[in-house]
């Protein structure tokens, strides 16, 4: 691993960066539920749904997680003239520093996958999808848009799936209008025998299996994935090759046909769902930034490694690849202290896996007993306890001049640490309910100080069924109190 320090640093260069993305789009949904019997008209399980949601598939993960790294980034895709194209265009839309160039096409749907998953665990994909590739109009329609895609960027990504979109056609003119623009093109290919339809393409990432279907060659050892890797760069005209091998890391061939072998990173792994879209983001997000090749594949490594850690379809978001490259995420893997959008996407996930999540907030500045007593009583009423902890600005507006007496760091980190707390996020607003509007909570805890009708959030917790929690205080313990006393 190159130096870690420099590493955490040099990510601070992918905000701002441009990349484009050329692919094949989808619109991933997720019915989420319980399944606890069996069909009395067929011997299949019943789903009891509890929550569903949707985000962007294919080159549109590609997309999501390049915008969770803070990168602009133009996205051409396929997507049909119905509800579902609609949805992928205010997906797109909803993700900062994305530009959408669609080509609507009347007579082709936009491609929809629908899982159904019960307890972590898929009982059912739904296709709905055509995947013949295109041709005449429809694919010239692809070819014009190239260029006002690509313009501006540093580097273009083909995200293929073999869903049609991306016709070697289409591939010929990405990669003459790369040149042209003078940028590089990072393919993401598909199993697919034929990588010469590539050729051109600055770096081609294949995983170990489709790199095996495409070479004929066996790829179980590392050195067995470099000699595919040359066999790749010798005849298909692609100058470097990253090839992803799971919990065995990383196979880099450069342009110089110098090798790097790069160590997965130890980590429990939950769902390896769009970790092949989260490497090549983070590596096209590197190189546009202005890193070098080797450590732009350090930094997808770690990308990869964070990602596969979280369930479904995910993105890997600066702060959590900044932990795990200093190494100072948790056992589980991931950061206790994160964005509001990280924290939601957390959120998110643990509900899916039917744990109950809670939600409190407060300045808790000079931790004392009292506190530990009320985030005791909330963490006992939920699965997961996530805290709302109030910026420096808001405490000072809520508190006065003097206030707070720590940072937002210190107090931060300081929750943290105690077993009780699961997540900690910073809100800046006078009050958490935007946050509480943002992560659902199944249950909300304030201090019995406050009356249910008092509590911010209650009424939009109780709407789709949550609880409101009335914790004791502990008496003779304030913050107040304590800045007080030691004036």
């Amino acid at each position: 691993m190159a130096d870690r320090a420099r590493l955490a640093d040099a990510l601070e260069r992918l905000a701002g960066a441009r990349v484009a993305v050329v692919g094949d789009i989808m619109l991933d949904r997720y019915v989420y539920g319980e399944a606890e019997r069996l069909s009395q008209e067929a011997p299949v399980p019943v789903l009891r749904v509890r929550e569903e949601t949707e985000m962007l598939g294919g080159a549109g993960n590609v997309l999501r997680n390049l915008a969770a790294l803070g990168v602009k980034a133009a996205c051409l895709v396929v997507v049909g003239k119905d509800t579902d194209g609609r949805r992928v265009a205010e997906l797109i839309a909803s993700e900062s520093g994305a530009a959408a160039h669609l080509v609507e096409l009347v007579d082709r749907p936009t491609a929809r996958k629908t899982r159904f998953v019960a307890v972590g665990h898929q009982l059912l994909r739904v296709d709905r999808e055509r995947t013949e590739p295109l041709t005449g109009a429809d694919e010239e329609a692809v070819i014009a848009r190239i260029a006002p895609a690509l313009d501006g960027a540093a580097v273009a990504v083909l995200s293929d799936y073999s869903k049609g979109a991306i016709t070697p056609r289409v591939v010929a003119a990405v990669i003459a209008a790369a040149e042209k623009a003078r940028i590089s093109v990072l393919v993401d290919p598909p199993r697919r025998k034929d990588f010469a339809v590539y050729r051109g393409a600055q770096l081609i990432k294949p995983n170990r299996y489709e790199l095996e279907d495409a070479t004929g060659l066996p790829t179980r050892t590392s050195a067995e994935v470099e000699t595919a890797a040359r066999w790749v760069q010798r005849n298909c005209g692609i100058a470097e090759v990253l090839a992803t091998r799971g919990s065995d890391g990383m196979t880099l061939l450069d342009a110089t046909g110098a090798v790097h072998n790069i160590r997965a990173e130890r980590r429990e792994v939950f769902d390896v769902s769009g970790a092949g879209d989260t490497v090549i983001a983070a590596l096209a997000a590197a190189l546009a930034g202005g890193l070098s090749l080797l450590d732009a594949a350090e930094i997808a490594n770690c990308a990869g490694g964070v990602v596969v850690g979280k369930a479904g379809t995910a993105v890997a978001y600066r702060p959590e690849i900044r932990a795990a490259i200093e190494r100072q995420e948790e056992v589980a893997g991931e950061a206790k202290i994160v964005a509001r959008a990280a924290a939601v996407e957390r959120a998110s996930r643990w509900r899916r896996r039917g744990l109950r999540v809670g939600f409190t907030n407060g300045c808790f500045d000079l931790l004392h007993p009292g506190h530990i007593h009320l985030l005791a009583q909330a963490r006992a009423a939920c699965d997961r306890l996530v805290v709302g902890l109030n910026s420096d600005a808001s405490v000072k507006r809520l508190k006065g001049n003097g206030r707070p007496v720590q940072d937002e760091a210190a107090r931060a980190t300081v929750l943290a640490g105690l077993a009780d707390v699961d997540l900690v996020t910073v809100f800046g607003e006078d009050t958490p309910e935007a946050l509480i509007a943002a992560l659902r909570p199944d249950v909300l805890v304030k201090g019995a100080d406050y009356t249910i009708a008092t509590v911010v959030g209650a009424d939009f917790v109780k709407s789709y069924g949550g609880r409101i929690v009335l914790a004791e205080l502990l008496p003779g313990h304030s913050t107040s109190a304590t800045v007080a006393k030691i004036k």
